[in-house]
C-alpha cells in the first residue's frame, strides 16, 4: 500500500496512470542471474542482427562485406554521441529508484528522449550528406565506395531510430525490465535476417539492390522495434514522457544528466575513435587483412557476450544499491561477478580458437583469410581477460556516479597501447592484423588491472548523483 508522500510522488509523475507489477522491478536482492541472461539473450540475438548481415553479404559479395562493416563502423561511431544522455539517463534512473525517489523520474524521461531526439535527428542529416566524405577519410578502396555509400545514406539517415530505441532500453533496464528487451532484439532479427533473404536471394533480388536491400531490412526491423518499445513503455513503466515537463524547461536535469553523460560516454567515443583509426591502419593491408578483421571482429564478440550481460546485471543492481546508500553491498556485488565472467568469457574464446578454422570458413573460403584469422583468434583469447574486468567494473563504476576516471584511463591507455602499438606492431614492424590484435589486448589487459584496484580502493563510494538534480 502506497504512503501519502508514495502516492504524492506519483501524482507529480504521472505514474499512477498505469499499472506497474511491484515484483517486476528490481532491487538489490535481485538475483544476478535474473537480469543477466534476458540481457546475455539480447546481446546475443543484437548480435546476430551484425552476423546475418555479414554472412549473408559474403555469399553475394566480398565487396559488400568490406563496404558494411566499414559503414557500421563509422555508424557505429556516431551512435555514441546519443549515449551522453541515454547511458546518464540509465544511471539517475536506477539510482533514484533505488533511493525510492520518484519525483522527478518523468521529467529525466522526458529531457532524455528529447535530447536525443533533436541531436540524433541532426547526426542523421550530417550522414546523409555527408556519407562520401565520411568513408573517404577511413581510406576505403573505391570498389568499395558504391556499395557503402548507398548503405550509409540509408541506415545512417534513420539513426534516430536506434538513438530512440537505445534510450528506452536504459529505461526498462533501470526498471527491470529486462526480458522484454529480449523480446525485442528477437523480433528485430527475425525481420532483419527475412528481409535480408527477400533482397539478397529471394523474390527481391531481381532489384539488385545488395547492399541497399540489406540497409532497408535494417532500417524497417528497427522502426518496429521502435513502435513497440514505445507501446510497452506507456503501458508498463512507472512515469511519463510528456511536453508538460518541459515547461518551464529542466535545465538543472539536463546539466545534470550531461555533466554525468559525457564522461561516461567519453570512453565507448575514445575507443571508437581509436577502432577507426586502427582500421585506417588495416585498410592499407589489403582486401585479406580488412575482411579478415570483419570476420574475426564477429566471432571474438560471441567471447563477451556473457561478461556484457553479467556487466549490465551488475550495473543495474549496483545503481540501486548506491541509491540505497548500501555501498558495502556494491562492493561485494562486483567482485562476485568478475572471476565467473572472465572464466566463461576466456574459455568461449579458447573454444572460439579451436572451432576457428571450421567458423572462419562459413564466411569465406579464401585460405589466407582463414590462417590469418586462426592467428587472431589465439591472441583473441589474452585479450578477453582484461576487457571481461573493464566491461564488469567500469559498468559500475558508471553506476556508482565515479564517471570521470574511466574516460581519463581509457583516453591514456587506448591511444598511448591500443593505436600507438597498433601501428608499431602493424605496420613498422611488419606483424599485420596479428600486431594490430596484440596492441588492443595489451590495451584491455592494462586498463583491466587498473580499474580492478581502483574498485579496491573505493574512491568511487559517495558519488551518488541522488539528491544532486
Amino acid at each position: 500500500m502506497n504512503t501519502d508522500l508514495e502516492k504524492k510522488e506519483l501524482a507529480e509523475t504521472g505514474a499512477g496512470s498505469k499499472p506497474q507489477e511491484k515484483k517486476d522491478v528490481v532491487d538489490i536482492n535481485t538475483p544476478l542471474i535474473k537480469l543477466a541472461f534476458p540481457v546475455f539473450v539480447q546481446a546475443l540475438l543484437s548480435l546476430l542482427i551484425g552476423y546475418a548481415d555479414s554472412l549473408m553479404l559474403t555469399r553475394y559479395s566480398d565487396t559488400a562485406v568490406g563496404a558494411v562493416g566499414n559503414a557500421n563502423q563509422i555508424i557505429g561511431f556516431l551512435t555514441l554521441a546519443f549515449t551522453i544522455i541515454s547511458s546518464a539517463t540509465g544511471v539517475v534512473v536506477s539510482q533514484y529508484l533505488g533511493a525510492k525517489a520518484l519525483d522527478k523520474i518523468s521529467k529525466i524521461y522526458t529531457v532524455s528522449i528529447a535530447f536525443n531526439l533533436v541531436l540524433s535527428v541532426t547526426i542523421s542529416a550530417i550522414v546523409f550528406f555527408g556519407s562520401t566524405a565520411l568513408l573517404r577519410l577511413m581510406q576505403l578502396p573505391d570498389e568499395m565506395m558504391p556499395d557503402a555509400v548507398s548503405y550509409m545514406k540509408l541506415v545512417g539517415g534513420f539513426i534516430f531510430l536506434e538513438a530512440l530505441t537505445e534510450t528506452f532500453y536504459q529505461i526498462l533496464r533501470s526498471n527491470g525490465k529486462v526480458v522484454f528487451g529480449m523480446i525485442i532484439a528477437l523480433i528485430t532479427n527475425i525481420l532483419n535476417i527475412a528481409g535480408n533473404y527477400l533482397f539478397l536471394y529471394g523474390p527481391l533480388k531481381n532489384f539488385g539492390l545488395g547492399a541497399t536491400g540489406v540497409a532497408v531490412s535494417s532500417v524497417f526491423s528497427r522502426f518496429i522495434a521502435l513502435v513497440v518499445i514505445v507501446v510497452y513503455f506507456h503501458f508498463r513503466i512507472e512515469g511519463n514522457i510528456s511536453v508538460k515537463y518541459l515547461s518551464p524547461f529542466p535545465k538543472d536535469i539536463l546539466k545534470s544528466l550531461i555533466k554525468l553523460g559525457i564522461p561516461t560516454a567519453g570512453e565507448n567515443i575514445s575507443y571508437n575513435i581509436s577502432q577507426i583509426i586502427i582500421s585506417a591502419f588495416v585498410n592499407t593491408m589489403g582486401i585479406v587483412a580488412i575482411n579478415t578483421k570483419i570476420y574475426c571482429g564477429t566471432l571474438t564478440n560471441f567471447s563477451y557476450l556473457y561478461s556484457i550481460s553479467v556487466a549490465m546485471a551488475t550495473q543495474i543492481i549496483v545503481g540501486h544499491a548506491v541509491g540505497a546508500g548500501n555501498y558495502d553491498f556494491a562492493y561485494r556485488r562486483v567482485y562476485k561477478s568478475i572471476l565467473p565472467s572472465i572464466i566463461v568469457s576466456v574459455g568461449i574464446a579458447v573454444t572460439n580458437l579451436l572451432l576457428s578454422p571450421v567458423t572462419l570458413s562459413i564466411f569465406t573460403d579464401n585460405p589466407e583469410s582463414v590462417s590469418l584469422g586462426r592467428e587472431v583468434m589465439l591472441v583473441a583469447v589474452f585479450l578477453e581477460i582484461g576487457r571481461t574486468c573493464n566491461l564488469v567494473v567500469i559498468n559500475s563504476m558508471r553506476a556508482a556516479g565515479d564517471v570521470k576516471f574511466p574516460t581519463y584511463l581509457g583516453i591514456a591507455s587506448m591511444w598511448g597501447i591500443s593505436v600507438l602499438f597498433a601501428y608499431l606492431l602493424g605496420i613498422v614492424f611488419g606483424m599485420g592484423l596479428v600486431g594490430v590484435w596484440i596492441a588492443m589486448a595489451a590495451d584491455e589487459i592494462l586498463r583491466g588491472i587498473v580499474v580492478i584496484v581502483r574498485w579496491q580502493r573505493g574512491s568511487w563510494r559517495n558519488k551518488s548523483v541522488v539528491e544532486k538534480i
